[in-house]
């Protein structure tokens, strides 16, 4: 049996009427709102993904590597100069690898072995303290048709092999004993981009100076074709 307010008749002075009494007021009824467990989780769920997304941000900005850049074009086999090279301080991915700007002095005085261009990183593979090009040895250009350029990429100081292939219907008599073409060992020194037009590849490529010759009448007469070497150098 529920309770029910009792109701007091006002007297025409605003007085309740005596022997009337008010009863008990029964406050309203008021719901309890249920609680989501999901809902929660989520909600918690998100603030700590955007906690861990701000750590993660303010840590790549602040781990920041000191590094050597290139500020002027250098050719291949270029000295370079501590007038060449820059600093940069960058947020380094692992995977790229760079000369720390500590090891500046380090590269300096040596020499290019790609050709590097303003505004990239230095990496460590890009110098080298050798000469492309010895003493005593001569540079010969050689032109590669589309058809004739390996799919390997040529760089320079990549060792490669110069074949004197016979033209048809000539005797083969820059054989050796054994019946193998006649080779001259070479080394990249630096490979043009493809010709507009002819896609002909111009190679300067560094032979001994008993072989420069030679390789010079193989190329003037058409009869030179370039293997590259294989990575132990045989």
């Amino acid at each position: 049996m529920s309770k029910t307010q009792e109701r007091v008749d006002p007297a025409p002075n605003g007085v309740p009427l005596p022997g009337r009494v008010a009863g008990p007021v029964v406050p309203p009824r008021v719901s309890a709102r249920r609680r989501r467990p999901g809902v929660i989780a989520l909600s918690l769920a998100l603030i700590a993904a955007g906690g861990a997304g701000v750590a993660v941000l303010l840590l790549q900005v602040g781990n920041r590597t000191d590094v050597v850049t290139v500020v002027h074009d250098v050719q291949v086999g270029q000295v370079l100069s501590e007038d060449d090279l820059g600093r940069a301080s960058i947020a380094l991915d692992p995977a790229v690898k760079a000369v720390r700007a500590d090891d500046l002095k380090s590269v300096v005085g040596k020499r290019a072995a790609v050709e590097l261009k303003p505004g990239s990183l230095l990496a460590p593979v890009q110098v080298t303290k050798d000469n492309l090009v010895k003493a005593g040895q001569q540079i010969v250009p050689i032109g590669l048709e589309p058809k004739q350029i390996p799919a390997t990429a040529l760089v320079p100081g990549q060792e490669v092999k110069l074949v004197h292939v016979p033209a048809q219907g000539s005797s083969d008599t820059d054989k050796t004993s054994d019946g193998v073409p006649q080779t001259i060992d070479g080394r990249v020194v630096k490979a043009s981009g493809a010709a507009p037009g002819t896609g002909i590849v111009v190679v300067d490529v560094a032979t001994s100076a008993t072989d420069g010759p030679t390789a010079a009448a193989w190329e003037s007469a058409g009869n030179l074709r370039m293997v590259l070497a294989a990575p132990d150098g045989n």
